[in-house]
């Protein structure tokens, strides 16, 4: 327990702030505000997912539960974490008044830790699924059913679930952070709070490159598909593409929004001589440093949406004419090409060559 003088939980610690500031900084309508747009922005994707999945094929039908599991997350992330935020603007961030015994506090850190790692994980994940759909085809089932998407899904919350229960089994401490309206992981010194700050900064980091990897080399791929003579008839399907350029857009939003977040973790909790004094209480420069790449980090929920809202066929086909329909085979897919070339290769080696040549 923090050595706060009282019989308080040990979510508090000394922070920088007075009653007048919290009275200058309170902001409820703006707080709400911001959510609003967020779950508007989040419901209006579900509706157009919605009606994209009927009629889809099997790899766009596995890549929009994908796409349906990310924009959830965002969507629930936003409405938990806002109503306690909003909440706390309404109460001049008097946390101990509301949570005394810190119940809500630890909450709210496994919901800020499991929303934060959730659409990271995710993203790779979906980078992976169009890693292998493009470069490695037979590697993987030809139609991946959206059960097992899923499942996927749900392997991923799993994950993000138990990295967040962590602290509520002794590994790291969920605290009340600067001016008081949120909860999240320590930046402290002590070795579980060290070890906890760099397993979350690492384990967002490196979805974050693995996404940029993947989907580099995914891009590649198509790009060659494309300008590649032999497959000139053959070209990708306009959902191949469509695809990647929703998947780039995620990518992009996630390291603008979360790896100043990440590197600022790892960075704080490395610092030598500690940043975070025995009282518990960090630099002011370091909690301000600390929301600012917090609210940063949030619009990650608010611009996941529009990623996909925008780079869908009907919009990117409004700019660029040459992406309209082409006939069934020139649209072959990239899938259907490896195909083809296989099944030419084995008829060229077979013994009959000769004789099918002739017919």
């Amino acid at each position: 327990m923090w050595p706060n003088g009282s019989a308080l939980g040990p979510c508090f610690r000394p922070t920088n702030i007075t009653l007048a500031d919290r009275r200058l900084i309170a902001s409820p309508w703006f707080a709400a505000s911001f959510c609003l747009v967020g779950l508007a922005s989040n419901v209006l994707a579900l509706r157009v997912l919605a009606g994209a999945r009927h009629g889809s094929s099997a790899t766009r039908s596995s890549f929009l539960t994908f796409l349906c599991g990310l924009v959830l997350t965002d969507f629930l992330g936003l409405l938990v974490t806002g109503a306690i935020v909003v909440s706390q603007h309404f109460a001049l961030f008097d946390w101990q008044a509301v949570d005394p015994g810190c119940h809500l506090c630890r909450f709210m850190g496994v919901v800020m830790v499991f929303f934060g790692l959730s659409p990271l994980l995710l993203g790779a994940t979906m980078a992976s699924e169009r890693y292998l759909g493009i470069t490695r085809p037979f590697s993987r089932p030809v139609a991946a059913s959206p059960r097992r998407a899923w499942a996927t899904v749900a392997l991923v919350w799993a994950v993000a679930l138990a990295l967040g229960l962590l602290p509520l089994l002794g590994l790291g401490r969920y605290t009340v952070q600067y001016p008081g309206s949120w909860c999240f992981l320590t930046l402290g010194a002590e070795r579980g709070d060290m070890a906890f700050g760099l397993l979350f900064s690492l384990l967002g980091g490196l979805s974050v490159v693995l996404s940029f990897l993947l989907n580099t080399v995914t891009v590649a791929t198509l790009c060659h598909v494309y300008h590649n003579q032999e497959a000139a008839q053959q070209r990708p399907r306009d959902s191949e593409v469509e695809m990647m350029a929703q998947l780039m857009g995620i990518m992009v939003v996630a390291s603008i929004c979360w790896m100043p977040l990440l590197a600022f973790i790892a960075q704080t909790v490395l610092r030598s001589p500690p940043a975070m004094g025995p009282s518990g209480q960090l630099p002011r420069a370091t909690e301000k440093q600390l929301l600012i790449y917090l609210r940063v980090a949030t619009w990650n929920q608010i611009l996941d949406p529009w990623m996909y809202i925008l780079f869908r066929r009907a919009v990117m086909r409004r700019l660029y004419p040459r992406l309209s329909t082409r006939p069934s085979r020139q649209s072959s897919s990239i899938l259907e090409v490896s195909c083809i070339r296989l099944l030419r290769n084995r008829v060229r080696a077979g013994p009959g060559a000769s004789r099918l040549r002739s017919r």
